[in-house]
């Protein structure tokens, strides 16, 4: 089951990154593509949620005292950590920019 934080943690950070790619890609259609901002919402949401499970992953290793295993995993975690929050905000301040644009017209 611990497996699981790590796979729901992938599969969670993709969904963060992928929301914001498909509001993108769907701007050139009709102006009427009003939920660009629900979209957006639930990618921050799945980068948050993707970020918790890798918390619940590091709190199951601290309380089986695996230290070997937080020794060798942290810098990796940190480091993919940052990108993905990095990158989640980039492509949603991108769609922001983009819609804001749009619908001042």
């Amino acid at each position: 089951m611990i497996d699981l934080f790590n796979i729901g943690s992938l599969v969670f950070g993709l969904i963060a990154w992928m929301l914001p790619i498909v509001n993108l890609m769907r701007y050139k259609r009709p102006p009427n593509n009003r939920n660009w901002v629900a979209l957006s919402i639930l990618s921050i949401s799945a980068c948050a949620i993707s970020l918790c499970l890798q918390i619940f992953n590091i709190y199951h290793l601290v309380k089986i005292e695996d230290w070997s295993a937080l020794l060798d995993t942290m810098g990796t975690v940190v480091f993919i950590a940052t990108i993905l929050l990095v990158v989640t905000i980039i492509l949603n301040i991108i769609t922001l920019i983009i819609y804001r644009n749009r619908t001042a017209k």
